[in-house]
């Protein structure tokens, strides 16, 4: 339906069309990170995926220590469950 005609049965109608609201904003100024002074004080996650030449995909995590830049773990499957996350990790500390 064409927006004028909609417009004008609106009008005649006496009608308004619900204005969308506007995207949340977050409230408040945001903080900059601590930067860690020591290992082992923050780590970092990212998962990374990637595909075999057959057309099969992987997963990566990597688990790397915000202060020396080391990384702790690159763990490579299939699919990785959140159990298996929570597992890696309670290894690794």
């Amino acid at each position: 339906m064409n927006w004028k005609k909609l417009y004008r049965i609106y009008r005649e109608e006496g009608l308004t069309v619900r204005k969308r609201s506007g995207r949340k904003r977050a409230v408040g100024t945001r903080t900059p990170m601590a930067t860690p002074q020591g290992p082992n004080q923050r780590w970092s996650l990212d998962f990374v995926s990637d595909s075999l030449s057959c057309g099969r995909r992987f997963r990566i995590l990597n688990v790397i220590d915000d202060f020396s830049r080391e990384c702790l773990a690159a763990v490579v499957d299939t699919s990785l469950s959140g159990e298996r996350v929570g597992r890696e990790l309670d290894c690794i500390a």
